[in-house]
Parts: C-alpha cells; structure tokens; sequence
C-alpha cells in the first residue's frame, strides 16, 4: 500500500522524525490557509499524486506553465497557482501519458539547501534484511546516478538479530559525506526511520531529497513511503490512510473488498486467482493482439462473494469491452466458483463477452454448470484457448 508524500511526512513527523513544516490542502482556500500557517514565504507547492518525477512533469491540460512542484513568492502566488494545479493531470516519467488528476497538494516552508543526499530503506530480497541505500548525490537526478555512478551508492544490510547499532550509523553517516553537529543528526535520523520502518511494517521507505540546510539542519525534504499490505490488519490508523491515498476508486472499492486490483488501458477485464497466474493471463492476452483492462487476483479462496464484486468492479471500468475468467480450483471448488461466476452474471446483466477457463478441484462439474446455465458464457478448455476466444469475441462485437 503506498500513500501520499502529505501523509508519509506526518508519519515520520510522529515518529520522531523533523521535517520540513508543511499542510496538506484539497481547494485554493485551503492552500492558501495552509501558506498563512507556515513562518514566512516563500512557499513550495507540491502536487501529491502515488508517483515519482512530479518536479520535471507537467500538465496535460497546460504542458508549458510549470511543473508538479513550484516555488512562489507570496500568498496571491499561492493562489493563483494552486488554482492552476488543481484538477488538472500531471504526467510525469511515472504515469502513462494520460497523467494522473491532482486532487490534493502539499504546501510547505521553502528551506535554504546547501546540500541533497538520497537515503532510503528497503528489505533486500537476496540477504533477507533491512537495507539502507544512501547516496551523497540525491535530487531528481538520482536515477542517473545509480546508472552513471553506481560507485556513489552505498548499501548498509542491518542484521535482523542485532538490530540497528550505532556503527550502522556511523557508517551511513560517512556514505552521505556527513560531518560535525550533521553527522550526529544522520546518526539520530537513520536510528529513527529504521525504527519507524521496523514498527510500521514498512516495505519501502525513501527520502529524497535529503538535504542539509545552510544553517546546518538535516531535515527530510520528500518522502516515499509503501507498507507491506499483508501486515496492515495490525496497524488500522495506516490502513485508514490508503484509503485516503487510493488513486482510483476501483482500486479503493477492491481494497475494501479484499481484492488486489490495478487498472490497466486495455480493453479485456480479467479476473484471476493467484498474482503469477494473473500475469500469465495478461501476457497471452497481449500475445494474442489486445491489452489487458486490469490485473485482478480474487485470491486462492475466492469465494462467491469475491468473484461477484469482482465482477462489479471490472464492469466499472468504461473501457472494458470483454472479460476473462481464469481460475484454478485449489482450495476452492470449481463448481462453486462456477455458481458465484453464474450468480454474479445474471445479477449484473452482463452486456459484454465473458469467456471462462477453468481448471481443478472439480473442473467438470464447474463446466457443466457454466453451460448449462442459460447465459452466453463462452467456455474454454485452456489459457490459449481462453485468450484466442476472448478477443475473436470482442473483435467480433466491434
């Protein structure tokens, strides 16, 4: 689960964190209330959409005003740029070209920088531990440094059975080029995100730019922060933020239901269980000649309830010109899978070709019930089979 940079600041802010005073704000007004908090102008205006590149983006609507985060002077620069920002679609390196709506920004203090590092956090998949990634050289050109410069990125594993210890400091202190009264604070920072990362079943947690101030402060100027969704039933109050931090209401209405639900640009819905089976799914669709609308994975136990908001949900989407269903009956029944496929079909009064593969735990059964239903179900005998049926369907109803 990620959520946005208004709210993982906060997060860190509560956990002992300093970073740079700042309000989140849905409107002009509120925009403007949030610069009259803060000390004094000038302020930064930061769009808050769940993807990266915001400062070297830029509108859809307006391409040549300005980018996703901008520096302005005064109160009436507030406004009249808040005013510019809001509503429209920010297309950055990280969104496709359509851009991503920008419904809420971030307005904080503008701070004198002298320096920026990168520093974040993450589990290393081949050591099995909490890892520290820093750089001396963070900003929007981080990507290029970790390409060009591989040599400046430096890796810290903290071992599970110790924990973090101030040598770990220490040498996160030295990879950043700290010194004096700021080596002390990137000691105490680096001790506090991996607290923070550790109680928080944090899977990600990234700050760049982190910057030193020309008065000597080592504040936090972004932050990216992504939880491990499988942990989120011990910590409500962040589950309560994704919800907030959902950037489509599909994936929102998914996460609700138990669902893992991403929307695609393509045409053909799908509904699967199992995350290795659902890329498969899409992968043939594409092999065949059209893109996936969605990937949805309903879960090794899905159950008829699942499979019928999972139908809800794919119907949602305008685009959607078919679907495909690929389930493995493992744990659950083919033939009850196939009276949830059945039940949620008539309810919903499908108008689109629905094509069904199913495999497993009572395979025959689920297919006689499919066929036997009354409804235009297309059956099929495999996943190839199940793709070439689900596009000559839809090609066939254009």
């Amino acid at each position: 689960m990620n959520i946005y940079e208004y709210q993982a600041m906060a997060l860190l802010n509560e956990r002992g964190v300093s970073v740079v005073p700042g309000y989140m704000a849905a409107s002009v007004e509120e925009a403007v209330q949030a610069a009259e908090k803060l000390s004094s102008a000038p302020y930064v205006i930061k769009s808050q959409i769940l993807a990266g590149g915001r400062g070297k983006g830029h509108f859809l609507e307006a391409p040549t005003e300005g980018g996703g985060v901008r520096l302005v002077s005064d109160l009436a620069a507030v406004k009249e740029q808040a005013a510019s920002m809001l509503g429209r679609r920010l297309v950055t390196a990280q969104t496709d070209a359509q851009g991503i709506p920008v419904e809420k920004l971030l307005i904080t203090e503008a701070i004198s920088i002298g320096r920026e590092f990168y520093l974040s956090l993450l589990v290393d998949r081949k050591t099995g531990r909490v890892t520290f990634v820093a750089s001396p050289e963070g900003g929007m050109d981080i990507e290029a440094v970790a390409k060009d410069k591989p040599e400046a990125i430096h890796r810290i594993a903290i071992d599970p059975a110790t924990g973090f210890q101030p040598h770990h400091g220490r040498m996160i202190g030295f990879a950043l080029g700290l010194s004096g009264d700021v080596f002390k604070q990137g000691i105490k920072l680096a001790a506090s995100l991996y607290k923070a990362f550790i109680e928080s079943d944090i899977s990600l947690l990234e700050i760049n730019p982190l910057v030193e101030t020309t008065d000597g402060k080592l504040l936090p100027v972004d932050a990216k922060v992504s939880f491990d969704d499988n942990a989120l039933f011990r910590h409500s109050s962040i589950a309560a933020m994704g919800e907030a931090g959902a950037s489509d209401p599909l994936e929102q209405e998914a996460r609700q239901a138990g669902l893992s639900y991403i929307k695609l640009d393509g045409s053909i819905g799908c509904m699967v269980n199992g995350a290795g089976l659902a890329m498969g799914t899409m992968d043939i669709i594409q092999l065949h000649g059209e893109m996936p609308a969605n990937f949805l994975d309903v879960g090794g136990g899905a159950s008829k309830e699942k499979v019928a908001a999972a139908f809800r949900i794919i119907l949602s989407d305008p685009s959607v010109k078919g679907i495909l269903v690929n389930i493995f009956g493992g744990i659950m029944r083919c033939d009850i899978l196939a009276e949830g496929i059945i039940a949620a079909a008539r309810e919903l009064e499908m108008t689109v070709p629905l094509v069904v593969r199913l495999e497993g735990n009572n395979v025959n059964e689920g297919k006689a019930a499919l066929v036997s239903s009354g409804l235009p179900i297309i059956t099929a005998n495999d996943l190839g089979d199940a793709a070439q049926k689900i596009v000559a369907a839809i090609r066939q109803t254009a």
